[in-house]
């Protein structure tokens, strides 16, 4: 898959800067629907897809595997058009558990090799191995070592992408699947990979690929011909990170095991089992979304000095709006009402809403300091922080239903949400 949105850190070089490294981009292939598979043999000689629940509204394609990849089923769309494509499909439902645990496991077998491991997803991690090759040999030969370990353990394929940067290592794994490891070297990186369509790099999503054809740059070739300086007019300082990315500048590290990116904002996001069509539906769930946000806040030890809301109506348009609150909090009960509020004054109710997410946005650590409020005392809000952390402490003890939002319950089509969870695995972050 081509990257899109998301760019790793980036450190634009000369050719000499870059060092002799060795970097591997390890794939887990079709994850999901592989472990589906391994769970279930049966399975193995159909077209497989792991689609959401139906009756919960998302009823949509979440992986498929080789076979049903030759009907042209696609991550994304709707079941119904996915039958329509190949009437044998067999539909499984998801299992988090299962990935996240084999997931780990796997991430176990990379740390038998190196502790540069940075995960890039679920089923996607970087490797650096450079310090490896003395005991495991070649970065081909680790590649494969990854690769048949994994099958052993798994009964999953993976695919392995094996160059002297991040960019290529990803690009790598990319062009051969399943179940193979493709190298790109310093020396022949121009042969291999510039002929390929520019939307292969990392970095370079569809409305980025769409701009650069315009501009009739179709290849990584091209790109990494057209002058930086004009990308930059183009793109901003993107538009120069791509330019290094296509002729193999960048020398970005792959950080070590734990390493954790500073948190830009926390939120979450659902979809109800019907289209909220009034105020008090979407008051609800913005309740019950805060309740999260403000746990995600307190684990994390910050403090939100703003709110965004995206909402996504029954057309499927998304929209997204932000505003600076009073003062900076943590508080799920500030942050409902600031963005039920922004909600108010900025959505014209022109259509039901299909989906909605609340991000608390501007953080600062909680021990920052900040102005206080002669008109509302600190004491006010330390002492709903501690009602909503006796409230975290409930869920952990007794589950996540065992304490929920009162508005919540006479809501058919959100009580069943369970706002509130606090599984780390489930929190976005930004």
């Amino acid at each position: 898959m081509a990257g899109g949105g998301f760019l790793p850190l980036f450190t634009e070089c000369t050719a000499a800067e870059v060092g002799q490294r060795t970097v591997l981009h390890s794939d887990l292939n079709n994850f999901f629907a592989s472990v589906e598979i391994a769970r279930d043999p049966s399975l193995a000689p159909f077209p497989v897809a792991v689609c959401g629940s139906i009756e919960e509204r998302h009823g949509i394609v979440l992986a498929k595997n080789q076979l049903a990849k030759a009907f042209g089923i696609k991550t994304g769309e709707p079941i119904g058009n996915a039958l329509g494509k190949c009437p044998q499909l067999k539909i499984v439902e998801p299992h988090y558990d299962d990935y996240e645990e084999i997931s780990h496991r796997v991430r176990k077998v990379y740390a038998g090799y190196t502790d540069l491991v940075e995960s890039f997803g679920i089923d996607e991690c970087w490797l650096d191995v450079t310090g490896s090759e003395y005991l495991f040999g070649s970065g081909e030969e680790i590649a494969h070592r990854i690769r048949k370990e994994i099958f052993r353990r798994e009964n999953i394929t993976v695919s392995v992408g094996v160059s002297f940067c991040k960019v290529f290592a990803k690009l790598g794994s990319d062009m051969k699947k399943p179940d193979a490891v493709t190298v790109i070297t310093r020396d022949g990186f121009k042969d291999k990979i510039w002929g390929l369509p520019v939307g292969e790099m990392l970095g370079v999503g569809p409305a980025t690929e769409r701009k650069l054809a315009e501009r009739s740059v179709r290849t990584i070739g091209q790109l990494a011909a057209t002058s930086p300086r004009l990308l930059s007019s183009y793109f901003g300082k993107v538009g120069r990170m791509l330019w290094a990315y296509a002729n193999g500048l960048d020398a970005s590290p792959v950080h070590p095991i734990g390493y954790q990116d500073e948190v830009k904002s926390v939120g979450h996001g659902a979809t109800p089992s019907a289209d909220m069509v009034c105020d008090e539906e979407v008051e609800s769930m913005l309740v019950g979304l805060a309740i999260d946000v403000g746990h995600k806040l307190r684990r994390y030890g910050l403090r939100a000095a703003g709110v965004a809301v995206a909402i996504r109506d029954n057309a499927l348009c998304v929209r997204e709006f932000s505003c600076r609150m009073p003062r900076p909090t943590q508080s799920a009960i500030v942050i409902a009402e600031e963005a039920f509020k922004l909600y108010c004054r900025s959505y014209d109710r022109s259509r039901p809403l299909r989906s909605i997410t609340v991000r608390a946005i501007d953080l600062a650590p909680r021990d920052a300091p900040r102005q206080l409020d002669i008109f509302e005392p600190s004491e006010q809000e330390d002492r709903s922080i501690r009602l909503h952390e006796a409230m975290d402490d409930i869920r952990e003890r007794f589950g996540r239903h065992a304490i929920v939002p009162a508005n919540t319950l006479t809501r058919e089509k959100i009580k069943d949400f369970g706002f509130g969870a606090i599984n780390p695995a489930n929190s976005l972050r930004q």
